[in-house]
């Protein structure tokens, strides 16, 4: 019992005896610290006292498919942040190779009786996954939120970035350079933001080519051995899914001994942690992630809060930045 009140304290940063007054029931204590106090609890894999167990915990789960691409550290950030704000809890659920599944972590938020969850990339995001797991959220009235993608027979409310603004700025920015010969690398057949950029690319450029698009897994090494291919089909203007790819594209064109940009041009997407550090600096579309974020809990809150929430999908508009690793195309 003692180390289980030092523990919530030094969680919460509170005294051990405030935590003992939570547990007992006794006044004296805001609400503010209460919840926090019990979030605690649940967070370190405590019971709750029983006359405190009827109580839903005010944790929401935060599940990422990964942690290596920036993009999602940048989202848990924002989005953890604006649930604290709320006296929420989040949990973060991160997927591993080999490891807890999707489905997992539903079933052990489920067990924790959280408040919601919000889906920051995952198996909804690829048609093909199984969705079950979703169903079962639904069925049980649990409040989500998607981001970057929807499952339209659920009904669950979603914030994305436009993924048919951002390729059509990226097409737009290279057509200008003069490139001709442009080229796409884009997530697997089944990914549907992916799609959606392929749909809008080809609204603006019917002519484009099949054998101008990549299709790779979301990694510097799925980018890279996508655009080998491109370049010697002739590619020299690069339109990636994500800046991982387009960090593999870079590679795949220097292992070829081609400069990038003066030979070889590339657009990333995401402006993820550092990319105007790379070498050269990475021309990227945008996501408005901080505006995402923080939608994305609004919307979650109002479920939490009772509200009903219209299942429709939010666009947020991206922008272009335009760095150093695009160029005037190369002279034939």
């Amino acid at each position: 019992m003692t180390r289980r009140l030092a523990q919530v304290a030094k969680k919460v940063g509170v005294s051990e005896a405030t935590v003992s007054r939570v547990l007992n029931g006794k006044p004296g204590v805001s609400d503010s610290t209460r919840q926090a106090v019990l979030s605690a609890l649940d967070v370190l894999g405590y019971e709750r006292p029983t006359q405190l167990r009827g109580e839903r915990a005010r944790l929401v789960g935060l599940v990422l498919p990964e942690l290596q691409n920036p993009i999602f550290p940048a989202f848990a950030e924002v989005i953890g942040g604006a649930l604290a704000q709320l006296g929420l809890t989040p949990v973060l659920c991160t997927q591993t190779k080999g490891g807890v599944s999707e489905a997992d972590y539903v079933d052990l938020l489920l067990q924790q009786q959280v408040s919601g969850v919000v889906f920051a990339g995952g198996l909804y995001a690829q048609a093909d996954a199984p969705h079950d797991h979703y169903r079962q959220l639904a069925e049980r009235h649990i409040p989500v939120v998607l981001v970057n993608a929807a499952i339209g027979h659920l009904g669950f409310p979603g914030v994305s970035c436009d993924d048919a603004v951002a390729v059509e700025q990226a097409w737009r920015h290279l057509v200008s350079l003069g490139h001709e010969r442009i080229g796409l690398v884009l997530g697997p057949a089944d990914h549907i933001p992916s799609g959606r950029k392929l749909a809008a690319v080809r609204s603006l450029a019917p002519e484009l080519p099949d054998e101008h698009i990549g299709r790779a897994m979301f990694s510097i090494e799925g980018g890279q051995a996508a655009a080998s291919r491109l370049i010697d089909r002739g590619v020299t203007g690069f339109i990636c899914a994500s800046d991982p790819l387009a960090l593999g594209v870079v590679r795949a064109a220097r292992r070829k001994g081609l400069d990038v940009p003066s030979q070889v041009s590339v657009v990333g997407y995401d402006d993820s942690a550092l990319m105007n550090c790379t070498e050269p600096p990475l021309t990227t579309v945008r996501q408005p992630i901080e505006a995402m974020g923080r939608a994305a809990v609004e919307l979650l809150n109002a479920q939490i809060g009772g509200s009903s929430v219209t299942p429709e999908e939010l666009l947020f508009e991206p922008e272009l930045v335009v760095r150093g690793s695009t160029a005037q195309a190369p002279r034939r």
